[in-house]
C-alpha cells in the first residue's frame, strides 16, 4: 500500500503538533507538540477541559493569597494552566512539548530567566523532567540572551518569532536547542509587500528563508535543530522535507493524511555540508544592524509579540470571567463575542490575519469558509459555548 505524505515525512523530519487540542494530539500522534496562549484560549473552552481549567484557577487564587492583585492571580493562573495542558499532552506524546513565556517579557531577560524557572519548577514539582520541556522564548536579542543563561543550567529553549538570518546565527551561537522560523507570517509579507497573490512552492520567500537557515546550520556544524512553523498549505511543508522538524496544524496534518503523491527529501544536511557559504558573526550590534535592515523581520518580530500578547490579554480576561462566576460574583456569557472584539481591531466585522498575529493554527481552524477572514459566527462555532453557560 502506498505511504501518505505525513507517513512519508516522518520517514526524514520530526512532525510537531501546532494545537492545544488534545484530541488532535491523540489523533495525529506527533512525537512533540507545542502550545501558546490563542491555543490554549481553544482548547480551554472545550467542555471536556473544563474541569482543567476551574481546578487551575481556584488553586492560582488560593495561592496567591488574599493580598495579592486580580493581575497576579490571572499570570499564575495562565502559567499553570499552561502546566496543565503541557502535563497532559505529555501523557500522550512521547517527545517534548513547548511552553511559552509571557510575551509581554520579550524584551527583558532576567524576567525571562525567573519565569523560565518558575515553569520549569512547576514541571518538575509534577514529576516531569526538565529534559522533556522547551521554554518557548521570542526571539529578540534579549530573549536570546535569556537562552543563553538557561541552556546553560540545563533548560533548553525554543526561540520562536524568528523571520531573519540573524535571528538564526545569534540562536546557534548561544547554544538554543530549537528554533522555529515562521515560515508562513514571511509569506505573508511578502504577499502584501509585492501585490501578488500566491507563489510557488519552491519560490515561497518563507521556504527559502528556512532553508537558508537550514543549509547554514548543517554547513557550519550547529547543533541547534530547525523546526519550521506557521503553514500556510502543504506545498511549504512539502518543499521542506528533511528539515529537522516541522510543527503543523492538525488541517494541513489531515491534508498531508489524505495525499498519497510522492514525497522527495528537499533539505539534506550532507549537501549543505558542502554549499558555499560565508560565516557571519553576531555580535548585539551586528544583530541589531541587520534586524534593522531586513524590514520583514523587523515588522514581523514587533508583530508576533504584539499578536501574542494580546493572545494572553484575551485569554486573561476569560480567566477573569470563570473566576469571577466560580465565586460567585457574575454570571459568565458570550465568551466568543469577547474575544471577536478584542481582536477585531478596525470593527469592521472580520477578523483578518494580520488583525489576529495570534497562532496561525487556531486561525485556520476558526477561518471555516477559509476566506482569510473571521466572522462572529465563524468565532462562535469554532470556541464552542462551554464559556456560555446555558442554565443560566
Amino acid at each position: 500500500m502506498a505511504k501518505n505524505l505525513l507517513e512519508q515525512l516522518r520517514e526524514m523530519t520530526i512532525v510537531v503538533a501546532d494545537t492545544g487540542d488534545i484530541q488532535a494530539i491523540e489523533q495525529f500522534k506527533p512525537r512533540d507538540a507545542t502550545t501558546n496562549p490563542s491555543l490554549i484560549t481553544a482548547a480551554a473552552q472545550m467542555s471536556q477541559y473544563q474541569e482543567i481549567v476551574d481546578e487551575t484557577l481556584k488553586q492560582a487564587k488560593h495561592d496567591a493569597g488574599s493580598g495579592a492583585t486580580d493581575q497576579q492571580v490571572l499570570s499564575l493562573a495562565f502559567d499553570r494552566l499552561a502546566v496543565s495542558f503541557g502535563k497532559r499532552i505529555l501523557e500522550i506524546i512521547p517527545g517534548r512539548v513547548s511552553t511559552e513565556v509571557d510575551a509581554r517579557l520579550s524584551y527583558d531577560t532576567q524576567a525571562t530567566v525567573e519565569k523560565a524557572h518558575f515553569l520549569i519548577a512547576q514541571y518538575e514539582a509534577a514529576g516531569i523532567s526538565r529534559e522533556r520541556i522547551l521554554i518557548k522564548i521570542a526571539s529578540t536579542w534579549e530573549g536570546i540572551r535569556a537562552a543563553e543563561i538557561l541552556e546553560k543550567e540545563g533548560i533548553h529553549c525554543n526561540l520562536t518569532l524568528l523571520f531573519g538570518l540573524h535571528q538564526a546565527i545569534a540562536c546557534a551561537e548561544a547554544g538554543v536547542t530549537l528554533i522555529s522560523p515562521f515560515v508562513g507570517r514571511i509569506l505573508d509579507w511578502y504577499k502584501k509587500e509585492t501585490g501578488r497573490e500566491s507563489y510557488p512552492a519552491v519560490e515561497d520567500p518563507g521556504v527559502l528563508s528556512v532553508t537558508t537557515i537550514y543549509n547554514y546550520y548543517k554547513k557550519f556544524g550547529y547543533k541547534t535543530e530547525v523546526m519550521g512553523a506557521s503553514f500556510r498549505n502543504i506545498g511549504e511543508i512539502t518543499e521542506l522535507a528533511g528539515c529537522d522538524l516541522l510543527t503543523i496544524s492538525p488541517g494541513l496534518l489531515a491534508e498531508l493524511t489524505a495525499s498519497e503523491a510522492d514525497l522527495p527529501r528537499k533539505l539534506d544536511s550532507e549537501k549543505a555540508e558542502t554549499a558555499e557559504l560565508e560565516r557571519i558573526s553576531i555580535d548585539q550590534a551586528t544583530f541589531e544592524k541587520m534586524h534593522t535592515t531586513d524590514r520583514m523581520a523587523n515588522e514581523k518580530l514587533a508583530e508576533g509579540i504584539q499578536g501574542f500578547t494580546k493572545a494572553l490579554v484575551a485569554l486573561e480576561k476569560l480567566l477573569a470571567k470563570r473566576l469571577a462566576y466560580l465565586e460567585g460574583e457574575s454570571v459568565l456569557t458570550h465568551a466568543a463575542e469577547d474575544i471577536f472584539r478584542i481582536y477585531d481591531l478596525d470593527g469592521d466585522g472580520f477578523i483578518t490575519r494580520e488583525e489576529w498575529m495570534g497562532a496561525d493554527a487556531v486561525f485556520d481552524a476558526l477561518d471555516i469558509n477559509k476566506d482569510g477572514k473571521i466572522t462572529p459566527a465563524e468565532m462562535g462555532a469554532g470556541l464552542g459555548a462551554a464559556f456560555h453557560l446555558a442554565e443560566v
